[in-house]
Order: C-alpha cells, then structure tokens, then sequence
C-alpha cells in the first residue's frame, strides 16, 4: 500500500505543518524543566529523559513535519544511554533533520497545560530558551499556558506544539551574459 509520501514528492511542498504533544506525570526529588528552562517546583516531570513535555513535544512537531520517525522511535526509553538526557539533545537532532531536509522554521506555537506551577512568571524564559534552541527570533515562538480544570490531569503537565516550516531558498543560477554580449552574437558563436 502506498504512504503519502509515495503519492507526492516532498520536492514540490513549499511548506509543512508539523504537530506534536507530550505528557508526564509530577513525582518528587526530580527537578522541573519546561522548554529547557528549570522552575522552581517541589516536583519534577518524571520520563526516561529530563521529562521535558515542551521540548519532547516540539521535537515531535518537528519530526512530523518532514515525515520522520518520532521521537520514541529515535531515542527509545528501553535505550539507556537516554537516561535523564537532556531534552535539548533530541530537539536538535530532530532541527538537523528538518535543515538536512531542506527545510527552516518559520514559527512555532505551543500550549502547556499543567495545574501547578504558573507558568505566567516563566513565559519570557521559556519563549527565549526554545527561540535559542530553534535559532529563531523570540517573536516566532508562542508559549501559552491553561490549567486542565475538570480533566483529571492535575498531577501531570501535558504539551501540544504546531511549527509551520517552509522551504529553504535555493542558490539561483546566474545565467547573466558578460557585459557588452548581446544575445544575437552569442547565437552566432554558437555555430
């Protein structure tokens, strides 16, 4: 059976949507890192890595974009050489590939949905460290936060991340003539 990326070259795509989501659940003694930056919690987001849903969501963004492999597939939790990485190593990886693919961010928005800390106070922070992480200007990363009121989520802190990407400009060959050439002596040349 034909995939879709079979049925149309990626060649021909100017832009790409990519979106990803994360989830982990609060457990104590672990420090608490939300887009690579740490906040001050009692709690940190247990996972076989740092826990980062906001990183781990955006590399998942990434990945999806170009039609990659997730990032479980990538980096598999039965792997222990994943054991407490730091997330940003993952969200590179999956930024090279995007770059290797021919692609650049044009932006990305994410929403963090948790019962505690705040993440109000942290906004600017965690906007700057995925900007820098991405090698995007801070006004090209949304970070919006909401509490998960009635979902029973209250021990947990969850991700969703859209990035829009498009196509890297190609060099353009210069098929200018040398000054003083016209096209008609460049004809007769040519027989």
């Amino acid at each position: 059976m034909p995939t879709t990326n079979d049925q149309r070259p990626t060649t021909l795509l100017t832009i790409r949507i990519g979106y990803g989501w994360d989830s982990h659940e609060f457990k104590p003694g672990i420090p608490l890192l939300i887009g690579g930056v740490q906040l001050p919690y009692d709690k940190g987001l247990g996972g076989h890595s740092d826990g980062d849903v906001l990183l781990h969501a955006l590399t998942d963004a990434l990945l999806g974009s170009i039609a990659a492999p997730d990032i479980g597939s990538l980096f598999p939790p039965s792997d222990p050489q994943w054991k407490g990485a730091d997330s940003a190593v993952f969200l590179k990886e999956a930024l090279r590939r995007v770059h290797a693919a021919g692609y650049q961010i044009v932006n990305v928005d994410s929403s963090l949905i948790l019962a505690a800390p705040k993440i109000g106070p942290h906004t600017a922070t965690i906007r700057a460290r995925v900007a820098e992480l991405l090698g995007i200007p801070p006004d090209c990363v949304g970070i919006k936060a909401k509490t998960p009121e009635g979902m029973g989520t209250d021990n947990a802190a969850i991700a969703h991340s859209v990035i829009l990407l498009e196509k890297k400009a190609g060099k353009k060959k210069n098929n200018a003539r040398p000054a003083g050439k016209s096209k008609k002596k460049s004809a007769r040349r040519k027989r």
